[in-house]
Parts: structure tokens; C-alpha cells; sequence
């Protein structure tokens, strides 16, 4: 299967709007855009926080890796996905990380959003 990339800021922003699967590995933000005829699209981010540039670069490539190898026939088409990786990237094994991926890609979305936006204390929960 054929997956783009998403390349400007305001794709990636625009997937913050869509649904999200915390996993300890990574977090997956993914957003259907309603085209079913493209083919799904993909974009990988690592925070500063997560370690050094040479570390991020090395989870920002395992990653890839794994979408590469099961994560992208699993994507739905007229989908994007972001991919936010977590430090726990570079020690786990790689099938664990592939299983990991596939598994949350294939996962039902929830209706709404991510817990985040309902959590108590919030101004806009209700």
C-alpha cells in the first residue's frame, strides 16, 4: 500500500484535532479526512524533550521502520496519522514496537475525543 507524508505544520496541526491512542511507546493522533480515493498519509514527530538530536533521529527512523514494514497496511485511505514517539522507543525490542504500531493503527476510533479534553479542572469540560 502507498502511504504520503505529511509534510507542513498545518497538516500536522490539523491531525491534533482528530482522535489519539497513548500507548507507553508512543502516542498516535489520526484524523479521517473524509477522502477515501488518497491514500492514507503519515508524519512522525519527537519532542526535545525526549533526548538529544542523534536520539531523536534514531527513534524518529525506528519508527519509520516499523510503518514501512506492517503500520501502512493497516492505515485506512483519506487518513492521517501522526506518529509522536516517547522515549521508550529506543530500548524496546522492535517486533515489540511493530506489534505495538500495528496494533493501535488497526484499532477502532473512539467516538470523541481523547481523555484529555474531558478531564476535570479543565475550563472548557463541562
Amino acid at each position: 500500500m502507498t502511504v504520503g507524508r505529511l509534510k507542513s505544520r498545518p497538516q500536522f496541526l490539523a491531525v491534533q484535532k482528530g482522535d489519539r491512542l497513548k500507548g507507553p511507546l508512543f502516542l498516535l493522533e489520526f484524523l479521517d479526512r473524509g477522502e477515501p480515493d488518497t491514500p492514507a498519509r503519515v508524519g512522525f514527530t519527537v519532542t526535545k524533550r525526549q533526548g538529544n538530536a542523534v536520539e531523536r533521529n534514531r527513534m524518529r527512523r525506528r519508527l519509520k521502520e516499523a510503518v514501512r514494514l506492517k503500520g501502512a497496511f493497516a492505515m485506512k485511505p483519506g487518513c492521517d496519522y501522526v506518529v509522536v514517539g516517547r522515549r521508550d522507543v529506543l530500548e524496546a525490542p522492535f517486533s515489540r514496537l511493530v506489534d505495538a504500531l500495528e496494533e493501535r493503527i488497526s484499532k477502532p476510533p473512539r467516538t470523541g475525543r481523547s481523555q484529555k479534553a474531558s478531564a476535570p479542572g479543565r475550563k472548557d469540560a463541562k
